[in-house]
């Protein structure tokens, strides 16, 4: 389930037991939605902070086929751009892309592919966007963060890093990314 605490670390309340299957990342919206992505059933959930059900993208148990660039193939982690609560998922075990969302749940684009090169991935396992809309993203059995502008154009990469599994952007005040 999902465990909300308060800022002392005292338990508030838990939701969504008996929904998750392998619960893998999550994130919170510009308009405070949790999203969770359980990457054994394929899917994203968008959930209200009292766990109310709002969204899911995928089919629950019905993986797209591996490597086929359909969404979704064990994802890894969510994102939501800041500026227009586009939803962006990271479907790196089973596929090598990022799917961007609209907010209502429409696939709108795809990128990336398998492989080594700028723009390919090996694992695409976890997400994140600034308050531009850049896009980054950690390539973790590549070593390295690759950063793609807004529309999902390569920009550049940090490479030679130890399993970059996560990433996390900072965007109060100037902008941080760990």
């Amino acid at each position: 389930p999902v465990i909300v605490y308060d800022s002392a670390g005292r338990f508030l309340r838990s939701w969504g037991e008996d929904i998750f299957t392998n619960p893998h990342g999550i994130a919170v919206g510009p308009d405070d939605s949790v999203y969770c992505v359980d990457s054994a059933d394929h899917t994203v959930r968008k959930f209200t902070t009292e766990g109310e059900l709002l969204l899911t993208l995928g089919q629950e148990g019905d993986p797209a086929r591996a490597m086929s660039g359909d969404p979704f193939r064990a994802p890894t982690h969510v994102a939501v751009d800041p500026r227009n609560s586009e939803i962006l998922v990271s479907d790196g075990y089973g596929n090598a892309r990022v799917h961007r969302f609209s907010p209502d749940g429409r696939l709108m684009e795809s990128w990336g592919k398998s492989g080594t090169f700028p723009g390919h991935f090996n694992i695409v396992h976890n997400i994140a966007i600034d308050a531009a809309g850049r896009v980054y993203v950690a390539d973790r059995d590549n070593r390295r963060i690759q950063v793609f502008d807004a529309e999902g154009n390569y920009q550049e990469q940090w490479a030679n890093l130890s399993r970059a599994a996560c990433v996390y952007v900072d965007t109060r005040g100037e902008t941080l990314v760990y």
